[in-house]
């Protein structure tokens, strides 16, 4: 019989609990929505700790009590370091191109409105689809490895976990919008925050010697600077967890729902720093996990060490930890998505706009978590879908990006330099099992590509679609500097 830490009733019962939490709060706080642009961006009047709080907290989903540590036991240091950065960078992106878009669009709602601006329809058109395909994957992700811990922790069935998340969510974010959103974060981030620290003691404190002197003893090509997958893992999940982020609605409500350009600023910079050392320490305890026990399950590499002595109490908190990671994100993806609809959902089709488009919105949200729940009840590794649309964002993130500051790349070069970028990189995307891709292995024979390549598809791919663009903007500069 398979190991359990905690009683099924147990965790349903903190479930429980912690949702009614928040939805006692989303019913308190919803008569303070007065119309779509409050339920979007709030009264735009957030200081310092609220917006601090929330940017952090949707940031950091259930998916870092997995990833950041599986990542480590293959990638080593450099992983962890990438991965931590690639989550952090967003917000020091942010830091540049925030206050440059509030001073353009002063009552602005979300990024889409400026790319519509600046390039026109065809690019706002392929930024929906790469936005709403990423964060429909995200919360995806999001839901399944809550679902999935709890039927680590106590067998609880998937399907359960699934739709107690997705109901608790949807009663209160989608009464309360945004403004609720940032409301709840305040307490997930709390409880995170105190949590992972617990963590932080907990974990150091069982070990016998220091945690770096295990690793350099145990496993030091995990440290090692001559270690490959140190530069191309840490480089890999840079790119796409950077570059997929600035695509964020999330995030761009909170950019505009800063009182002023100070506030955002120092919001920014404090949530990538806690962003940063909280994802560096969920991926260092996979390196400690490793030099421990080798033949740890990669995603169970946090829990092998956080449960090592199966105290009740620790579960709990624990479980406590997840609940505020998932449901802080939740909420945000599905206020996010719900806006995009509000705001943009013309473009996708005609119907959805009007007076009554909040409620066309909601209707939508509600038949996509139907989708979410089938999918995150299924149990399906979703990393390959998560990986596709980091690539897609990739293709685009240079051409919009840069864009906003040259003057000179118009809709037509837009178009064309996100299509040769994602062609590019998806003909060295690697497939299911990472072992070929089109190119590689299909259209050519793979004897005839060196092991750098073979080895590393995936960092091939994204470093691709990233200079792709980039190369063909440069060209076309230089050909009409020579006009």
């Amino acid at each position: 019989m398979e190991k359990t830490y905690t009683s099924i009733q147990t965790s349903l019962t903190v479930t429980v609990i912690i949702g009614l939490f928040f939805i006692g709060l989303g019913y308190l706080n919803s008569k303070k929505i007065s119309d779509n642009k409050n339920y979007i961006v709030g009264d735009r009047n957030e200081n310092i700790f609220s917006l601090t709080a929330s940017l952090t907290a949707s940031a950091l989903g259930a998916w870092i009590l997995f990833g950041p540590a599986s990542a480590a036991t293959w990638g080593g240091i450099g992983a962890v370091i990438g991965y931590a950065l690639g989550t952090a960078a967003p917000m020091l992106f942010l830091y540049n191109f925030g206050p440059k878009i509030r001073k353009e669009f002063k009552k602005g709602l979300t990024l889409t409105e400026f790319i519509k601006k600046r390039f026109g329809i065809s690019i706002l058109k392929v930024s929906l689809f790469l936005t709403l395909f990423y964060l429909t994957i995200f919360l995806i992700a999001e839901v399944t490895a809550i679902a999935s811990l709890l039927k680590f922790i106590s067998k609880v069935p998937l399907w359960i976990t699934s739709g107690i998340t997705l109901v608790i969510c949807l009663l209160y974010i989608l009464r309360g919008g945004f403004k609720l959103s940032i409301i709840t974060d305040k307490f997930q981030f709390s409880f995170i925050m105190l949590i992972i620290l617990a963590s932080i003691l907990i974990i150091l404190g069982n070990l016998e010697f220091s945690s770096y002197e295990i690793i350099k003893k145990e496993s030091p090509n995990l440290i090692d600077k001559k270690y490959l997958p140190n530069y191309t893992a840490g480089l890999t999940f840079f790119i796409a967890v950077a570059a997929t982020n600035l695509f964020h609605q999330g995030n761009w409500q909170r950019v505009f729902s800063a009182k002023d350009n100070s506030i955002l600023k120092r919001s920014l910079i404090y949530s990538s720093i806690i962003i940063f050392f909280t994802v560096f320490w969920m991926g260092y305890s996979g390196l400690i996990s490793y030099s421990l026990n080798s033949k740890v399950i990669p995603d169970l590499a946090f829990f092998s060490l956080i449960f090592k002595n199966n105290s009740p109490l620790i579960v709990i908190g624990i479980l406590i930890l997840a609940l505020s990671l998932t449901l802080s994100t939740i909420d945000t993806l599905i206020n996010a998505i719900s806006s995009l609809l509000i705001v943009n959902g013309n473009q996708i089709n005609k119907s959805i706009s009007g007076k009554n488009v909040k409620d066309k919105a909601n209707l939508i949200i509600l038949i996509l978590s139907i989708i979410v729940f089938t999918l995150a009840s299924k149990g399906y590794s979703i990393l390959y879908l998560f990986l596709l649309a980091d690539l897609l964002c990739c293709a685009a993130v240079v051409t919009i990006f840069y864009g906003f500051f040259n003057k000179k790349i118009n809709s037509k070069l837009a178009h064309c330099s996100i299509i040769v970028g994602l062609i590019s990189g998806l003909l060295f995307f690697p497939s299911m099992d990472f072992q070929s891709s089109i190119l590689v292995g299909n259209l050519i024979s793979i004897k005839f590509f060196n092991s750098l390549i073979t080895n590393n598809l995936l960092f091939i791919s994204f470093i691709i679609s990233i200079i792709m663009p980039l190369l063909m903007i440069w060209i076309y500069s230089l050909r009409n500097s020579f006009k």
